[in-house]
């Protein structure tokens, strides 16, 4: 029995899960949030009960070290040395690293030197780590990426059609995010029809605030539809999804903005936010549309299509499949969303039986009886994906 500690760091936050490997047994979880800031916040469930404390907490290597200290304070680790192994998730690795792998001075390295690819979320993950090796010095570290997953996305589709030295010497390509939670999710869904993950073909829609759909064949990614940055694909909280390039020069040029300005809109006050004009949580815009707003509904059913469209293409691009799965925030608990979605695909023989997908967080088959495709909602668990990724590393 080995103790793995699965950990997110982004920009001012640190999410962890301790777990008992392999049985996969949760121990312990909680958050460090505003870090950098005044009255940080540190949370941690002891025994099922949320414990939260207000201090200021300068730097990640502070929230560390907090963290760990409140490991011991709470009897729930006697020492450091309890803790086999920690997990990072990284959102990218690059062109070169396919899966996950320990994380030396070498990686680091590399890591570093591909920040401009995602310089809003790698930067922070390297923090984490950095901050986690210098308190857990003799413990290995293991990086969980993002985009992993999606590797064996063959070059037709992971390829832009733009001059091809983009892709040479400045690595312009689809990359894919969410690939743990594909991953797990497709993995998961497979067991469940009683069959290993080659023997099924599974789309995977992963629809939280950030939002993906993965076509997964005989257990590999072969398509996504988040791109080189987590802005293409479908629209999702606050991102636009996909849009025809010239828009950016055209409201530049209207608003008299840079590139950096269009581009922010496009990430921060697009998608639910932009269209409905109200909020990025859909729960808001479901509430909102049951009044009668109008633009509250037309932001639902704007990602509601274009769910459906990527569904579809990647159901024609895999010969078929054999399953349809919801998973993440919305994907796991809007059964008005699901339904939309799956009602869309009718000329796929796909059907929802309105009784089953009453639910809400919980692993279920919600498609009907005589439906041609199975339906069903896998709740994602990126942090077991990690544990059991470094479990297999040390």
């Amino acid at each position: 029995m080995k103790k793995i500690m699965a950990v997110n760091a982004g920009s001012s936050s640190l999410k962890f899960q301790l777990l008992e490997m392999p049985s996969e047994k949760l121990i312990t979880s909680g958050i460090v949030e505003r870090i950098g800031m005044k009255n940080s916040v540190f949370a941690i469930k002891v025994n099922g009960d949320k414990i939260e404390e207000t201090s200021d907490i300068d730097n990640h290597a502070e929230a560390v070290n907090i963290l760990l200290t409140k490991l011991i304070e709470h009897d729930i680790i006697s020492s450091y040395d309890e803790i086999s192994g920690v997990g990072h998730r990284v959102v990218h690795g690059g062109d070169k690293i396919a899966e996950s792998l320990v994380l030396g001075d070498a990686e680091i390295e590399y890591l570093e030197s591909i920040i401009d690819l995602a310089p809003l979320h790698l930067g922070p993950n390297l923090t984490g780590i950095k901050a986690f090796k210098e308190v857990l010095p003799n413990v290995k570290h293991v990086g969980v990426f993002d985009t992993a997953f999606h590797h064996t996305i063959p070059e037709e589709a992971f390829l832009y059609a733009v001059p091809y030295d983009w892709y040479e010497r400045y690595q312009v390509r689809k990359y894919g995010f969410h690939g743990t939670s594909h991953k797990y999710v497709s993995h998961r869904v497979a067991a469940i029809m009683g069959k290993k993950p080659e023997e099924v073909n599974v789309i995977v829609a992963h629809i939280g605030n950030g939002a993906s759909i993965c076509a997964v064949k005989q257990g590999k990614s072969v398509d996504t539809s988040m791109g080189f940055t987590p802005l293409e694909g479908i629209p999702m909280g606050t991102r636009s999804g996909n849009i025809d390039p010239a828009v950016i020069e055209y409201m530049m040029n209207k608003k008299n903005k840079s590139v950096k300005e269009i581009t922010n809109y496009l990430n921060k006050q697009s998608g639910y936010i932009g269209v409905s004009g109200i909020s990025s949580d859909s729960r808001d815009l479901v509430a909102e549309a049951e009044k009668g707003n109008h633009r509250a509904a037309l932001a639902i059913a704007v990602q509601a299509k274009r769910i459906a469209d990527y569904i579809a293409s990647y159901y024609v691009y895999m010969g078929g499949a054999d399953a349809i799965v919801f998973t993440a925030g919305i994907g796991e608990n809007a059964k008005t969303t699901r339904a939309d979605v799956v009602n869309r695909l009718a000329a796929l023989g796909a059907k929802i039986d309105d009784e089953r997908n009453d639910c809400r967080g919980i692993e279920r088959l919600i498609s009907a009886d005589d439906s041609k495709i199975k339906v069903f909602v896998v709740p994602t668990n990126e942090e077991v994906m990690i544990a059991r990724d470094t479990l297999a590393l040390l």
